[in-house]
């Protein structure tokens, strides 16, 4: 059946924010004196920040001193993200083409509402999607298919219609558990990682994503 809606993920997709997140993640760390190894951080691209805070500090972390943390980081990210937008490359091209080709667009994010809500404003993007959605919606987070699924809703339309464009392992593994068509890109995992974790195609950024393959059209 013929794509109709395109789900993107935000980090690592549109913005390029793997160091504005590695730096934010640092603060809270620092203020508790604990050592994030770079390599865990990077496991923990595309969860949700419930998930990522167990597994960098810990799994018996207080439910009160887990949102201290998140709020901290996120904060900081932000800050960061208002100096300098990383918004990738291509971006704006692919999304005024396929709006043009007739295709609902929407964000399925981790993140929190605020950096979602920053990124499509600030990066002058809001404006090309139909429906947004961050992580505070869902009880659970990639790799769970919650997201997704509550984005094509949004969109009104079936899961199997949509396509997914993901950077992270964990979020393929939500696309595909969505049953939707799962598309990544390697701008924080290696092809052989997003292709392990189901990804039915791989390309190096959204700029080297062609239009035609979500329409079919020569």
């Amino acid at each position: 059946m013929k794509i109709q809606g395109v789900i993107f993920d935000m980090d690592g997709v549109l913005v390029l924010s793997e160091q504005a997140h590695w730096q934010s993640w640092l603060v809270p760390a620092e203020r508790r004196g604990k050592k994030i190894e770079y390599k865990t951080f990077l496991s923990c691209f595309g969860r949700i920040n419930p998930d990522c805070i167990r597994i960098m500090f810990g799994p018996q972390i207080p439910a009160e001193e887990s949102e201290k943390i998140a709020d901290e980081k996120e904060n900081a990210f932000r800050d960061i993200i208002r100096r300098n937008m990383p918004l990738a490359p291509g971006t704006v091209e692919l999304l005024t083409a396929l709006k043009a080709a007739g295709l609902k667009l929407a964000v399925g994010s981790s993140g929190p509402k605020e950096n979602v809500e920053l990124v499509l404003t600030a990066g002058g993007i809001a404006r090309f999607f139909d429906a947004y959605v961050h992580g505070g919606q869902v009880k659970h987070g990639k790799p769970a298919p919650d997201v997704f699924l509550l984005a094509a809703e949004s969109m009104g339309l079936p899961a199997e219609l949509c396509a997914v464009i993901e950077d992270a392992p964990a979020g393929i593994a939500a696309a595909v558990a969505a049953k939707m068509l799962p598309v990544a890109v390697t701008t924080t995992h290696s092809a052989a990682e997003l292709r392990a974790a189901g990804a039915a195609v791989v390309f190096a950024d959204i700029a080297a994503i062609p239009v035609s393959f979500f329409t079919g059209a020569k």
